[in-house]
């Protein structure tokens, strides 16, 4: 079994999803936390292309979350049966990334005219998305994709955390289907297990 050391900063964020596959995998993985004062100057210069999540795996360093998140899921049983079963399961996670940069925009935003601007698309775009995946896992048997679990189950409840933190509310209250699957996903004994142990973070 490889080693595998994940570094990113002290919160949930965009590697939780990775932490996720790992702990239903039950593979052993060094999780490396750090302040964002040390980020420019001790984290950043360490990174390929001056990003986290970045992943090492036997040394050698690879930055990326949806990329790290998909060589993984390959490793450990959680990609598609076939070639389309991974294109859709490829599209569901860039939707979901889409959603993410649209709540991103409006929470990252200072100018406070902008900002307003920006949380009006994403009171549209949420909904909008969110109905749709919602249908989509109605359509799949209780999944997003052949009725099984895949990566893009974990990616999408590890960043629930994140994308309600954002939007200061549950963002999938009214979505009867969405909000089994994040049951669903919770309840697995490695992740059950992950989210009663992992460190206590706002995001």
């Amino acid at each position: 079994m490889p080693s595998y050391k994940l570094t990113y900063f002290a919160g949930k964020g965009l590697a939780e999803a990775i932490r996720f596959i790992f702990s239903y995998a039950g593979v052993e993985f060094e999780d490396i936390t750090f302040d964002s004062n040390d980020w420019p100057t001790k984290i950043k210069p360490t990174t390929p292309f001056g990003q986290v999540p970045m992943l090492e795996v036997d040394g050698k360093k690879i930055s990326q979350s949806v990329a790290i998140s998909r060589y993984l899921a390959k490793q450990f049983k959680l990609a598609g049966k076939d070639d389309w079963e991974n294109l859709e399961i490829d599209a569901t996670v860039d939707t979901i990334h889409d959603l993410r940069s649209k709540i991103g925009a409006y929470f990252y935003e200072t100018n406070p005219e902008a900002k307003a601007a920006k949380l009006e698309v994403a009171k549209e775009v949420v909904p909008f998305i969110l109905e749709r995946l919602d249908a989509q896992v109605k359509n799949n048997g209780g999944y997003f994709v052949g009725g099984a679990l895949t990566w893009a189950d974990l990616t999408f409840v590890a960043l629930l955390y994140y994308l309600n933190y954002m939007m200061k509310s549950n963002i999938i209250e009214k979505y009867d289907n969405l909000t089994a699957l994040e049951d669903k996903v919770l309840n697995l004994p490695g992740i059950k297990k992950w989210v009663e142990t992992r460190p206590e973070s706002e995001f």
